[in-house]
């Protein structure tokens, strides 16, 4: 058998591609996830994760109209 090496690098985080952070939501909102994922089998962060994606495929942005300037006779 060769001299061979085993080179094992370090995990760079979000090298899964994912990406790790905290969000405030309201106790509500907590516990109809929690329902779903209950009757779902599916965990809190798949779910999210779900939502996020279903939420910002169908999402539009509306400009705002350009509001007439006065221009007193």
């Amino acid at each position: 058998m060769g001299n061979e090496t085993l080179i094992i690098r370090p995990k760079l985080k979000g090298e899964d591609g994912y990406k790790v952070f905290s969000v405030r939501i309201k106790n509500e909102l907590v516990v109809r996830m929690d329902d779903i994922a209950a009757r779902t089998g599916r965990s809190r962060n798949e779910l999210i994760g779900t939502f996020l994606e279903y939420a910002l495929d169908r999402c539009v942005i509306e400009e705002e109209e350009e509001k007439p300037t006065w221009q007193g006779g």
